[in-house]
């Protein structure tokens, strides 16, 4: 039924839950799956004036780092489950690069923290829009 599963990653724990969970599923489905780590760029909104370069530039090379990390972090836990996996760092807005790289995969397996009220409208949602947007199948695993 699901061959390749796409599972974003943020580093978070919750993150990481939902990873684990998934990749129970990818390994019973014989299932490959991406794991994908958007960083956005924040050049739009950060160079505010010509000495916000360096560190604006020095900030997003600590994203990419995060990014990295995390993607190793969900590499290692696929191979200790025997899960076939792959990685990708893109920059992008989440939102964006998740809904592009759906199309390529059967299900996309993604942890929610479950706001609401003023915290969701504050902090928004990517799964929430990611549910709304994808034309995928869409696992959602809440935090408790």
């Amino acid at each position: 039924m699901y061959r390749k599963i796409l599972m974003p990653t943020d580093g978070s724990v919750l993150s990481q839950k939902a990873i684990t969970e998934g990749l129970q599923l990818a390994r019973s489905m014989g299932a490959r799956v991406t794991f994908l780590y958007a960083v956005e760029n924040i050049g739009s909104t950060l160079w505010i004036s010509p000495e916000s370069v360096p560190y604006g530039l020095e900030l997003i090379e600590d994203l990419k780092r995060v990014g990295s990390e995390a993607l190793s972090k969900a590499s290692e836990l696929a191979k200790a489950a025997g899960v076939e996996a792959e990685t990708r760092l893109v920059e992008a807005r989440p939102l964006e690069a998740i809904l592009a790289e759906a199309k390529n995969h059967d299900l996309v397996v993604m942890g929610t923290h479950g706001r609401s009220g003023l915290d969701r409208f504050m902090l928004g949602s990517v799964t929430e829009a990611v549910l709304q947007r994808s034309d995928r199948p869409v696992l959602v695993l809440r935090s408790k």
